[in-house]
């Protein structure tokens, strides 16, 4: 229904519904990966903006973890390279590191940023260098046939530990982190993250009551295309097994699950080609998406 068909009452409805879902995670901690069309569609990016600064407003704690894929492949294909991904994870050379830490640390996160600025929220951008916040170290990917083998995907990183301290400061500071998935080696190396794992761990370190992933797909998906409400690890490994899930759902899929398993509340995978998921999944009845239960 357009806004301007509801009346006054169904206006006030609407507020009443969300007062207890305000109390519920009043002063607790969201942390939401922003990705996927959210990230490119104008009226999404200002509804997701608008759906942050409310969140704060009423009291929870609101950690932004962004991706930037569409805007990585843009850039690399003006340069002449061409992106390429093994089991959802991008291949990162050291010319497409370059790449990827200007448009994540730079464009993305300073757009970002702005964004939730305009729409009256006080972000401040980081990445995982700030700080020596996110501490990694080079990934060494399983091969899907042989575990045994490791095939190397160049600058990923794999997260050996986050600190805190320097989000808490800006959460007392009444800031929103929004924070890019890039982090530092034992040598002041650069890596690649998938934005998913820092979310999730992001969420982890923070004890977090929710973690929200927005994505491309309504949730996730069985083989009819369906959407699957709640889903637990053993269902999980079955439709990787069969193929059900695969590519970029595969790392979203396990940081969701070890977040889960490590105390994050809840985690959901929502749709964010919907305007307003965020207050849709937070502060209403009407949840939609999956939630990924670790038991």
């Amino acid at each position: 229904m357009p806004l301007e068909q509801i009346s006054p009452a169904q206006e006030a409805s609407i507020l009443a519904e969300a007062l207890p879902y305000i109390k519920r995670f009043h002063g607790k901690t969201l942390v939401v990966k922003f990705g996927g069309n959210a990230m490119i569609d104008e009226k999404l990016k200002q509804c997701f903006a608008r759906d942050v600064v409310l969140l704060k407003l009423v009291g929870m704690n609101v950690v932004v973890v962004h991706g930037g894929g569409p805007q990585i492949e843009n850039l690399l294909t003006r340069v002449g390279k061409r992106g390429e991904f093994i089991q959802g994870m991008r291949v990162t050379d050291a010319e497409t590191m370059e790449i990827v830490e200007m448009v994540l640390g730079g464009q993305v996160n300073k757009d970002v940023v702005n964004l939730i600025n305009q729409a009256g929220g006080k972000a401040v951008g980081l990445t995982g260098k700030d700080g020596g916040m996110i501490r990694a170290r080079k990934l060494q990917l399983p091969s899907r046939d042989n575990h045994a083998d490791l095939i190397d995907i160049g600058m990923v990183g794999d997260i050996i530990r986050i600190d805190p301290a320097l989000i808490g400061y800006l959460e007392a500071g009444a800031f929103i982190p929004v924070i890019a998935p890039i982090g530092v080696g034992e040598n002041g190396e650069t890596y690649n993250i998938n934005a998913d794992v820092v979310a999730g761990k992001v969420a982890e370190i923070l004890e977090a009551e929710k973690l929200v992933l927005l994505t491309n797909t309504p949730g996730v998906l069985d083989k009819d295309g369906k959407v699957i409400t709640d889903v637990t690890p053993k269902e999980i490994n079955a439709m990787v097994e069969d193929g059900t899930l695969h590519g970029g759902m595969l790392p979203k899929i396990g940081s969701a699950l070890e977040a889960a398993r490590s105390g994050v509340k809840s985690v959901h995978i929502i749709d964010g080609r919907v305007e307003h998921a965020l207050l849709l999944e937070i502060l209403t009845n009407h949840g939609f998406g999956t939630l990924i239960r670790s038991l």
